[in-house]
């Protein structure tokens, strides 16, 4: 007669507890209180604003847009065969002006003879050439500060505070200004409020930083706008405190 077959015998093992299951176990006694708070949080609601206020903030960023184009943008447009003006007409829908600074042509002449097709486009005669009066070359130094004097001169419009910036302004009348001891104009000339056009991530971390101005970058083989109506809407807010 045959024997019934058997399933192996395993030694009962003892039940380890570790020390996160204590730790966990001490919360839940100790402290009861703690996973109610959790529960009963409600998520967060943000009213949203709507895009058809943007030109209640800012009424200087319209079209014609000035597009201020740094090193990388340029060469990163060759890489996707895009043409700057024709892909930037496409993106925001009107006529726009190309900007290239004296520090970003400085740096594409540095790059050499690999980044020539670059400096060709940069030389184009649709492009916008500014003038640098600062010293150095460094371009995302020169965008951000051209940025916030653009800023800052907008700010001033409303305000009875001196204006103090770290660049000299032009001026069409000067005379001196009650408030400091600088020349300040009397008919303004305002900067231009610019679109700054990079796909350089520490330089649109810098220019997130300043309110209402909003960032061109390259996504998907075309270009795409960051914050164009919502960026506003701090600058509105800024403009009403002063």
């Amino acid at each position: 007669m045959g024997k019934a077959k058997k399933g192996p015998k395993f030694a009962a093992m003892k039940k380890m507890v570790t020390k996160k299951s204590i730790k966990n176990y001490k919360q839940q006694v100790l402290d009861p209180k703690k996973n109610d708070n959790n529960e009963k949080k409600l998520p967060r609601n943000v009213p949203k604003v709507s895009s058809a206020l943007f030109f209640n903030y800012n009424t200087s960023l319209g079209p014609p847009y000035r597009v201020l184009v740094d090193t990388n943008f340029i060469n990163f447009s060759i890489q996707n065969k895009l043409d700057l003006e024709k892909g930037m007409m496409d993106c925001l829908y009107a006529k726009c002006t190309p900007c290239i600074t004296q520090c970003v042509m400085a740096e594409l002449e540095k790059l050499g003879q690999k980044y020539r097709v670059a400096l060709r486009i940069a030389k184009d005669p649709r492009f916008e050439r500014l003038i640098c009066t600062h010293k150095g070359t460094y371009a995302d130094d020169c965008i951000v500060d051209r940025v916030t004097e653009a800023r800052a001169c907008a700010l001033h419009l409303g305000s009875k505070r001196p204006l103090r910036l770290s660049a000299p302004l032009t001026f069409t009348n000067t005379g001196q200004h009650p408030y400091g001891n600088f020349l300040f104009r009397s008919h303004v000339a305002l900067h231009k409020c610019y679109i700054v056009a990079t796909c350089d991530r520490d330089l649109k971390r810098r220019i997130r930083k300043v309110p209402g101005v909003p960032i061109m970058y390259i996504t998907r083989h075309k270009y795409s706008i960051e914050r164009l109506p919502e960026a506003t809407v701090g600058g509105g807010r800024l403009m009403t405190n002063y």
